[in-house]
């Protein structure tokens, strides 16, 4: 339960038009007393073979870790089978359901990879061209210990450009927020450091939402489109994702759904939400059961059965493993025989798993 320990906590366990009701079909008994044991019977983060352990309820440990809500989604054999809320979207406030909406916090870098990979099969960007062929309102300055060596796509979706910038804190409602050029270029208002490289591409690994920065820049230069609007178009809708989107801030429409963010004492972030112009690496706002829908176009195109948005091909290089076990998006983990893929979010007062519960996760029958 360590990933609940910022507030308001969203996790995904997984082994129409926007605003539509999210529908989840009714549980058998069995996947009820599943349900149950995730109530009142959470295990401690590590544990002994052979030694006994005491079980927590999430209600206990939600109290004990000061989170309001928690809402949680699973899929099995290629389907939703549980979806639930568990505690408030705010103190005071409704209950958390199905359809309440989080910050997802790093978890919008592999939709976002997606939508990259589509332009890329479309022809529009390559995986292996200098990314400064793309960037036309902003460069990528030269520096020193690239050797002259480009910075490519690739190497941005994997971590293993170079770039530096870990993550990013957001804006507070009372704050100006920085256009994306002030962003890379560390100009105030931005909060963050300049964007640039620290080290040769591809000869290391080192998380980076600096470079997703850059992706972002490149996606947007070469579509002359908001990026709300183009992973609207080209990831959320076609997967059928009616409760997410990536503008920031949240819309008034999408208002009523979204849960408050609480920071780790208890206390609500001041002012609401932060503002993530960064949104290819921190912008999206979404469901359990929307991530759901994405865990399994990602399951079923690998085998070619939901290629709403990539190929089956496309789909297999984007989790395929290299430095670091990243594939183009995604954290993959297991064996050849058992692979599975993940991704965690951390976002001001929200904290985010997308997860296996056990071995298997990348194909349709997990």
């Amino acid at each position: 339960m360590s990933a609940l320990k910022r507030l308001l906590t969203f996790v995904i366990l997984s082994t129409a038009q926007f605003l539509t009701a999210q529908n989840v079909p009714p549980v058998s008994q069995a996947v009820e007393q599943h349900i149950q044991r995730v109530q009142h019977g959470l295990i401690p983060g590590v544990v002994t073979q052979g030694d006994g352990h005491n079980t927590h309820s999430l209600a206990d440990r939600m109290k004990e870790l000061h989170v309001p809500g928690v809402s949680i989604a699973v899929v099995h054999d290629g389907k939703i089978e549980w979806a639930r809320g568990f505690g408030v979207a705010r103190i005071g406030g409704p209950a958390v359901n199905a359809n309440t909406m989080f910050q997802a916090g790093s978890i919008s870098k592999p939709l976002a990879a997606m939508a990259a990979l589509k332009l890329v099969e479309q022809r529009k960007l390559s995986l292996d061209a200098d990314v400064n062929t793309y960037l036309k309102g902003w460069k990528l300055p030269a520096a020193p210990v690239t050797a002259g060596k480009p910075v490519t796509l690739r190497e941005l979706l994997t971590h293993t450009a170079g770039i530096t910038v870990h993550g990013f804190p957001g804006y507070a409602s009372n704050e100006p927020v920085p256009t994306l050029a002030q962003v890379l270029n560390g100009e105030k208002p931005a909060n963050t450091p300049p964007i640039r490289s620290e080290a040769p591409p591809g000869e290391r690994w080192k998380y980076s939402g600096g470079g997703y920065t850059i992706m972002q820049h490149a996606v947007i230069d070469v579509t002359h489109e908001p990026f709300p609007k183009l992973l609207h178009d080209s990831v959320l809708a076609p997967i059928g994702m009616t409760h997410s989107t990536y503008e920031q801030p949240l819309p008034k429409v999408f208002q009523p759904f979204a849960a408050t963010p609480y920071r780790g004492d208890g206390e609500p972030v001041e002012g609401g939400a932060h503002t993530y112009p960064e949104m290819a690496a921190a912008g999206l706002w979404t469901t359990p059961t929307d991530l759901c829908r994405y865990i399994i176009e990602v399951q079923q195109s690998l085998v070619g059965k939901a290629n709403h948005v990539l190929s089956a091909e496309m789909t297999k290089q984007m989790v395929t493993p290299g430095m670091g076990s990243w594939g183009l998006g995604l954290k993959i983990g297991g064996d050849d025989a058992n692979p599975y893929f993940s991704h965690g979010g951390a976002n001001e007062g929200f904290r985010n798993s997308l997860l296996p519960l056990k071995k298997m996760a990348m194909g349709p029958s997990s």
